[in-house]
């Protein structure tokens, strides 16, 4: 008998087009962040090593890629800083080094 979790669609994410989400679920099953028991590691079509956490919807598989910027975005994670923008929109999840204390507090963008 084939187990429905093995036909799901497989999708690599890079912290660039991370969405709110992907964030969420991260932020949902890894709630005091992740470690190295949690990162899978496997070779890319390039041949290159590539770590990664997992996150599972009900028809996709995501290995999100381990960076220091998706730890912190985790880290600083509230839900209600992604209201006005649409789950599934890479554009909402900011790059935490972009943004200093001034920018995170006048941006309306």
């Amino acid at each position: 008998m084939s187990n429905k979790r093995d036909n799901l669609k497989r999708v690599i994410v890079d912290f660039k087009k991370l969405t709110p989400e992907i964030l969420a679920l991260l932020v949902e099953k890894y709630p005091d962040g992740y470690d190295e028991d949690h990162i899978i590691s496997f070779r890319n079509a390039n041949n290159e090593i590539v770590e990664a956490v997992e996150v599972t919807t009900h028809d996709t598989k995501y290995l999100v890629k381990v960076s220091t910027k998706l730890a912190v975005t985790m880290e600083n994670y509230e839900e209600e800083d992604y209201d006005d923008y649409d789950s599934d929109d890479p554009e909402a999840v900011q790059d935490p080094e972009l943004l200093s204390d001034d920018d995170a507090s006048e941006d309306e963008d």
